[in-house]
């Protein structure tokens, strides 16, 4: 039985990411690899992200796998639509398994486009019993085929044969994330990655997982894969990954991906005791919420080894927050970054420009309450709906389609807003210049090089705002 496991991020294609060079392993898939490999199915894994279409066709035609599973999400789906063809054309014999974010919602896209199976939520066990399925089976003509063979298995789609897409029934979570082995990282060249964050930056850092899923109810996050949960690993399980890592690699930081890091206060202060019992000192950067922070778990976080949190604030007007049903309050959010800077963790927030709703008073706000939480970085996006969201749902009706679904991905999608795009793009150029302006001003540097040229780029930006709404 040959089982592969790939996606379709491909580093030299993204301009923007090799800017930036933070480049992450594609955990989900290592996690599948050692599940698998747990379960006694030996497996492989082609990681896209330092190499190329044509040496991945070329590895897929030279080795000929039975099933090839592809992690898809927002960013990948073009590619992995065209890797799916190539399978479909190439490797007659081959089945083609999809999962991650983007399927649940798009089953008929993707089983349409060539997939033969798309796994709904969580993979570990449903691609596991895929495999098991397959591993003496050949393709047939007979049109029960898949229902037959492939019906029993829980949370798994496929295309009857009158082209119709046919749902097992749902996956039940995992319930214990103590049982999935540590990703399986031998499978790739992870030095890599380290080695191009370690170019770009002088430091670099590697990814951890410790959660899935997200209990709160933001309208513009997709929860497809893990769903509305909160399961955690045991904190003793995480500091053997991280003793394991160290053992095996130099690396700097680690980056933990979970959604809210700090969710349970009482994990929180397990894994710091675990961490100082065993004598493993690590620096690492953590996302949370202002709601699951006070002063005692920053001070927690702090002698644990955070040097960075993300702090989610998403809009500065606590209208736009509530239409976002982030449930938080924008003067929490403030205090706590305030508080983090003030026990020396570097403090990062997220901005959402352009949501339903939003007027130019709210942006102000934004702007205002960047200045007034003063972050030490912040991010901006501009709002777009993902299918299965709460904000896709509120928009769909209103939804402008520029391509065909097998040509665009949901970033693609608009909807009527406020203001015109160019006018987001202008505003998002006058945000950034204003607060790193006040940053300068607050320094006593306004009237420097730097100070100067922000409050240029600001006003060039906010005369783009206003000319915009006037044509």
């Amino acid at each position: 039985m040959k089982v592969l496991f790939t996606h379709g991020y491909f580093l030299h294609e993204d301009l923007k990411e090799q800017k930036i060079m933070k480049p992450y392993p594609p955990l989900g898939i290592l996690y599948l690899s050692a599940w698998l490999e747990k379960n006694g199915l030996a497996n492989e894994v082609f990681d896209t992200t330092f190499s190329t279409k044509p040496d991945l066709k070329n590895y897929l035609l030279e080795n000929r796998p039975k099933l090839v599973g592809i992690y898809t999400n927002l960013m990948t789906k073009l590619n992995v639509l065209e890797i799916v063809k190539f399978v479909r054309v190439e490797l007659e014999n081959s089945w083609v398994v999809i999962g991650g974010p983007d399927v649940t919602h798009n089953l008929e896209g993707y089983l349409g486009s060539g997939a033969d199976f798309a796994v709904i939520g969580e993979g570990e066990q449903t691609m596991l019993e895929i495999s098991l399925a397959a591993e003496n089976l050949n393709r047939s003509a007979d049109e029960n085929f898949f229902l037959k063979n492939f019906g029993h298995i829980s949370g798994l789609a496929f295309q009857l044969s009158d082209g119709s897409v046919h749902k097992n029934s749902s996956r039940e979570k995992m319930k214990s994330l103590d049982d999935l082995p540590q990703p399986n990282r031998a499978k790739i060249h992870l030095q890599k990655y380290l080695d191009a964050w370690k170019k770009a930056h002088g430091q670099n850092a590697v990814s951890v997982s410790t959660q899935r899923g997200c209990p709160y109810t933001c309208k513009w996050c997709s929860t497809a894969v893990y769903g509305q949960s909160y399961r955690r690993r045991d904190p003793a399980a995480v500091v053997d990954e991280i003793e394991n890592l160290q053992k095996n690699y130099v690396f700097d930081l680690i980056w933990f991906v979970d959604d809210v890091f700090t969710v349970s206060h009482r994990w929180v202060r397990e894994f710091h005791d675990e961490l100082k019992k065993r004598g493993v000192k690590i620096d690492f950067e953590c996302i949370t919420r202002a709601d699951r922070l006070n002063l005692e778990v920053l001070e927690i976080l702090k002698s644990a080894g955070c040097f960075r949190v993300w702090i989610g604030a998403e809009s500065g007007s606590q209208k736009i927050i509530d239409a976002m049903d982030r449930r938080v309050d924008v003067g929490q959010v403030r205090e706590m970054i305030r508080a983090a800077r003030r026990a020396e963790i570097q403090a990062g927030t997220f901005i959402m420009l352009g949501y339903p709703g939003e007027t130019e008073a709210d942006i102000f706000e934004t702007v205002e309450h960047l200045k007034l939480s003063n972050p030490d970085l912040f991010t901006i996006t501009i709002a777009y709906p993902i299918k299965g969201t709460g904000l896709y749902q509120e928009v769909e009706n209103q939804l402008i389609e520029s391509e065909n679904w097998e040509n665009r991905t949901d970033r693609d999608l608009d909807f009527p807003r406020t203001f015109s795009k160019k006018y987001y793009d202008f505003a998002v150029r006058w945000t950034v210049n204003s607060v790193h302006f006040h940053k300068q001003k607050l320094l006593g540097k306004q009237f420097s090089r730097n100070g100067l040229k922000f409050l240029a780029k600001s006003w060039a930006a906010r005369a783009g705002m206003i000319f915009s709404k006037m044509t």
